[in-house]
């Protein structure tokens, strides 16, 4: 079974290296590598092969750094970290590097007897941001993690979110969101984040709340804001990732502090 799909994928890699008719590339970027269509449409197979090699050489048997970020879609300091911290750190190294996002942070909820209400520490803009933020992790899992990057970089948080959706994830309506956001799906989601916002130990007093490997201490939120590269690269067990070789320090330590 093995050896006849390598003899697939070597034939159809033969055949597009050798000039032969091949669709045109309709992917975005992040999807290249998700199928074995994609890597042939976009040109890049022999790339993913290698990335999946890779991929798969650091995650044996060693488990992956697990960072879990609690915050709100329109507080600065979350917006800062997000943004200039923690995705370039996934980015370079998401092949030990598990990140759960929770966008909840302080906001408070109460139960009208039909559906959950939110207050958020922003307004009613930040509630609709976060309420969007865990719609998109629930339809397309870490892959959002693109798009919400694209909206916390922006201008305007809320306004930027569906053309960052057209941007990193085509494939995803925007009317799927929307119906997420504006129904039971979406005011469930937003239940159980405050759930698991409420169940921190120790609790949170500020955003953005850092835990990682299930543990938040004061020394672990420092490394994380001030240096989060070299503090996963020193917590992962198995071969180092080259990025670890790359030590960048930056300081960020802007918080909305819980009320």
């Amino acid at each position: 079974m093995k050896a006849g799909l390598c003899l697939l994928v070597l034939t159809v890699w033969s055949n597009a290296d050798s000039g032969q008719c091949v669709s045109p590339c309709t992917s975005p970027p992040s999807q290249w590598c998700s199928s074995l269509d994609s890597a042939i449409q976009c040109g890049v197979l022999k790339h993913c092969l290698e990335a999946n090699f890779t991929r798969s050489h650091y995650r044996q048997h060693v488990p992956a750094v697990q960072l879990e970020l609690y915050y709100e879609s329109l507080c600065p300091g979350c917006r800062m970290f997000l943004t200039q911290m923690l995705f370039p750190t996934w980015v370079m190294l998401q092949d030990v590097l598990n990140v759960t996002l929770v966008p909840y942070g302080n906001a408070k909820e109460s139960f009208d007897g039909k559906k959950y209400v939110f207050t958020c520490q922003h307004g009613e803009e930040e509630c609709l941001g976060n309420m969007i933020e865990a719609c998109l992790l629930e339809l397309v899992g870490i892959s959002a993690f693109q798009v919400i990057y694209c909206m916390e970089s922006s201008t305007d948080v809320i306004n930027s979110a569906e053309s960052c959706l057209q941007l990193y994830q085509p494939s995803v309506k925007w009317g799927s969101v929307m119906s997420c956001v504006k129904g039971d799906q979406g005011n469930n989601l937003m239940h159980q984040n405050a759930l698991k916002t409420a169940a921190l130990k120790p609790p949170h007093n500020y955003v953005p709340w850092v835990t990682i490997n299930g543990e938040h201490t004061d020394e672990l939120q420092k490394n994380a804001t001030n240096a989060l590269l070299p503090l996963v690269c020193s917590l992962y067990q198995g071969i180092k990732p080259d990025a670890c070789g790359s030590i960048q320090r930056n300081q960020y330590k802007s918080y909305c502090h819980n009320e």
